[in-house]
């Protein structure tokens, strides 16, 4: 039944939460070096929206990420405390690479560039406003003002060991000196009537590299107002510049398509270029400070560590983080595990993230029309030509991937499809075409069998190919040249390759025989489908329409079992829960729901900021991947159900979902402070937990496992010198006078009489095996204990086992104890009467361990094996 909107009005997602995002790593930003002193390595920041990321330079892994802001962050800066990040008109300091620990206002246009300088922090505004802040206070120590019409500020620095200036130059070309103490001009420079675009100090005193808007590098000598020397780069304006420190005077210069020039400033020419090492402009190019090392970041999603160790001063990548520079348009699962997850974006690559650890994220790259001709890049082949264009559709399976290729993908505008090898990480040898056509219409679906042998792919003049992966043969189509009359829009294969699935915009659904390629049945649907997803183990196939509507057939039936209306857009994607149970859709009206195929109701709703295109739930359940319009990441939701009970309720028509913010991008929230008293407050567990409950000693085993094979032990390890005598003892300490001298013991008091039977206890867990050994052999009269010894430890065995604690001491110091006293005690009535009750209480307490460990079992035994 349908519950009232009051009953749901205020729930939250119920089954997913926001988990992380993958695959983000750079923006348009350019990043900011930092080098830890006590770790004495470099870390690199990079920005990635609303937040930072932190990486190290050594590894490339991350290291923290930073609170979300309200904004988009415009620029970075770091100095050796602190990193500010500038986002609209605000400019913020964050502590520990994640935290906001100070905001600066003042700004009344969005800020733009940001420098660090002791102290102090200077900050300049697209209005013309530069502000220089103290950054202890967050106080203004002092504000500039220039007219944008005649000095518009496009960069600054801080020359080095020149005491409080700053050097700002201009779209204008001009460059100033200013003394920030004093708030004086010191001087100007007219410059060369081109726009200065970057400003970096050179490894030589009062020498400064500027790079202008024209291409041209100026290396100028601020001291002497003297040029030294200039360079001109063909690929337009100089978007970063680098120099060396660790000895050559080679300075490197990045272009906004994505090139790397590297100049030798000795012999004043250029050494080598680096053509595409961003896809996108050269956001950030610094070397490492003493080392052979070039980062560079771009809006290319892609952070990359260049070491300068090539004949004639070439540079090769040594290490780099890269997601999508583009959105990503479909994502799968790959594998059983659930770790890795499969990613094509618009920008034509074709990228594994691995939900782990970032290390195991595969690129396997770009696909090509030809691989010989792009390695040879034959004259007059332009490089672009030779790449395929974005992949629409694709499958894997990792059952035979270590044998042939595993992916077939196919592509917008293509009519071969292209085979990939993931344990490779590179694109297969074999382009699937049917023989014989050469003017078929572009590939739709794909879809390869369980076994991973066959490749099915559907194309839109409505054939239905075969092809054999290991091979790359064509084995034949379905029907009679074609299956279905229009464009087919999904095509599917069961667990045993005895059913095909093809669906097409002829609005029919077709049943036919994997082997012998003849229908068997078709059934007409309400409307065209737009995708189809069939999960193998349940045979249950989920169809999307263009009318916004959700159609499950059944395999073994053949028939709708159940209609799901409610999405008020185009439904991009599905996927399957692992058991089948659930539904997972995703549409352009923003919201993912989940159905309940059992109940046939949706029971969770919610909304995003950007419209889902992709969606995958893991072989494991345990997370939801999804991919967004506008966005290059890969988010992932963890599956709240696996974490605890989830109360599913179906929810109703008119209900209205939320709003949940994306993993990764919240906004940050005020923490609230934790009071001395708080945090003083730890909480102690009790020595028993309840009286029904068993508690260890938490011993080592080393301790009580071997006391019954204490005498074997003592054999094997006899020792080969006599023992030496204990030394005498001290002759201060106190005595009982009378005529036979004896040391006087503390007075026994009434806390001591109550806990009598815990001293000893006490005193057995201080002890090793041999000394526990000993301890236990010397109760017995001819040990020089006593009889009313021997019933006292049976009565400290009993409380032990009554009260539940110690379970495992116990057993192991009655068994030493019977072992050696056993004979003894048979003769003793009343020691016997005492031992037949324990034995009793030792049988109960088992009875009740053994019902608690049988129904574990049974529950255990159910859940690996019933079908849910």
């Amino acid at each position: 039944r349908n519950l009232s909107p009051l009953s749901v009005s205020g729930r939250t997602v119920s089954l997913f939460s926001g988990f992380r995002v993958l695959g983000l790593y750079s923006d348009h930003v350019p990043h900011a070096l930092r080098y830890h002193k006590k770790h004495r390595e470099f870390y690199v920041v990079t920005s990635v929206g609303k937040c930072f990321h932190t990486f190290n330079v050594n590894r490339l892994g991350i290291v923290a990420v930073s609170n979300s802001l309200s904004e988009d962050i415009s620029c970075l800066a770091a100095d050796r405390m602190l990193v500010f990040a500038a986002a609209g008109r605000m400019v913020f300091a964050f502590a520990k690479n994640k935290e906001v620990v100070m905001r600066f206002h003042g700004h009344q246009q969005d800020v733009r560039l940001l420098l660090p300088l002791g102290d102090q922090l200077i900050s300049a505004d697209s209005g013309g406003d530069v502000i220089v802040w103290d950054v202890q206070s967050g106080e203004i120590y002092l504000r500039l003002q220039f007219d944008t019409a005649t000095f518009d500020l496009s960069a600054m620095m801080h020359p080095s060991t020149y005491l409080n200036k700053v050097l700002l130059g201009s779209s204008q070309g001009a460059l100033q000196l200013w003394n920030i103490k004093t708030s004086k001009l010191l001087y100007t420079f007219p410059g060369w009537s081109v726009g200065v675009t970057v400003l970096q100090q050179s490894p030589a005193v009062d020498v400064v590299g500027i790079g202008t808007a024209t291409g041209r590098i100026i290396i100028h000598n601020i001291r002497l107002d003297e040029t030294l020397m200039s360079f001109t780069q063909d690929w337009g304006p100089i978007s970063s510049l680098a120099f060396r420190t660790d000895g050559p005077p080679i300075m490197a210069s990045g272009s906004p398509q994505g090139h790397i020039a590297f100049w030798d400033l000795e012999r004043r020419q250029l050494v080598t270029q680096h053509r595409n090492v961003h896809s996108t402009a050269i956001a950030g190019a610094t070397f490492l400070h003493g080392e052979p090392l070039l980062v560079t970041n771009g809006a290319d999603n892609a952070i990359k560590v260049w070491i300068l160790d090539q004949e004639g001063g070439g540079a090769r990548l040594l290490r780099s983080r890269q997601g999508h520079s583009a959105p990503p348009t479909t994502i799968r699962h790959h594998g059983n595990d659930g770790k890795n997850i499969l990613s094509a974006g618009q920008d034509g690559t074709l990228q594994s993230f691995s939900t782990v650890h970032e290390r195991f994220n595969k690129n396997l790259g770009h696909g090509s029309v030809n691989k010989k001709k792009e390695k040879k890049k034959k004259k007059g082949v332009a490089y672009e030509q030779l790449r395929l264009p974005p992949i629409t559709a694709f499958a894997s399976a990792a059952v035979r991937q270590a044998d042939w290729d595993s992916i077939v993908s196919c592509h917008r505008g293509r009519s071969s499809a292209s085979t990939w090898s993931y344990s490779r990480c590179t694109m297969g040898a074999y382009h699937l075409q049917p023989p014989g056509l050469t003017s078929c219409l572009p590939l739709q679906a794909v879809d390869i069998t369980s076994c991973g042998n066959f490749a099915l792919i559907g194309s839109s003049c409505g054939r239905v190919d075969v092809y054999n992966l290991q091979s790359g043969l064509h084995r034949g189509c379905y029907g009679n040249d074609k299956a279905h009359s229009g464009v087919v829009r999904g095509v599917a294969t069961d667990t045993l390759n005895q059913l095909t699935v093809t669906t097409g915009s002829d609005w029919l659904l077709k049943f036919w025989r994997f082997k012998s390629r003849k229908q068997e049945e078709q059934l007409k649907l309400t409307a065209a489908p737009a995708c189809m997803m069939l999960h193998r183990d349940s045979g249950m196939l989920a169809l999307a329409l263009d009318d916004f509507t959700l159609l499950v057939v059944d395999m073994e039936t053949r028939r709708v079992v159940r209609k799901f209306a409610g999405h008020h857009g185009s439904i991009n994607d599905m996927t399957f829960s692992p058991d089948g149970r659930w539904l997972v859709t995703v549409a352009m009206d923003c919201t993912i729901r989940t159905w309940d195929l059992p109940s046939g109701s949706l029971i969770d709703c919610f909304l995003v900021s950007m419209a889902p295109v992709g969606v995958s739930l893991s072989p494991t359940g345990d997370f939801l991947a999804t991919s967004h319009v506008d966005s290059v990441g890969v988010y992932l939701w963890t599956n709240k159900s696996l974490c605890g009970p989830v109360g599913l309720r179906p929810l109703p028509t008119d209900y209205q979902p939320t709003n949940e913010t994306l993993p990764g991008t919240a906004a940050d929230e005020p923490q609230q402070e934790v009071t001395s008293e708080e945090a003083d407050d730890t909480y102690e567990s009790v020595e028993q937990l309840g009286a029904e409950l068993v508690t260890l000693s938490l011993e080592p085993e080393s301790r009580w496992k071997s006391l019954l094979h204490i005498d074997i032990i003592k054999r094997r390890n006899r020792p080969t010198a006599p023992p030496v005598a204990p030394p005498t003892a001290p002759f201060f300490l106190p005595t009982v006078p009378g005529l036979t001298p004896r040391f006087s013991l503390p007075m026994a008091t009434e806390q001591d009489a109550q806990v009598e039977l815990d001293r000893p206890m006490r005193l057995l867990k201080d002890c090793g095996p041999s000394a526990v050994s000993l301890e236990i052999t010397a109760l017995s009269p001819e040990g020089g204990g006593a009889s009313h010894l021997l019933l006292a430890f049976i009565h400290m065995i009993d409380s032990m086992l009554a009260s539940g604690r110690d379970f495992d001491l116990a057993h192991a110091y009655l068994a030493l104890f019977l072992k050696v006293h056993l004979r003894s005690l048979s003769h003793d009535a009343v020691a016997m009467d005492t031992l037949l009750r324990l034995s009793e209480r030792l049988e109960s307490r088992w009875a009740e361990l053994r019902a608690s460990f049988d129904q574990s079992l049974c529950l255990l035994s159910y859940t690996k094996s019933a079908l849910l």
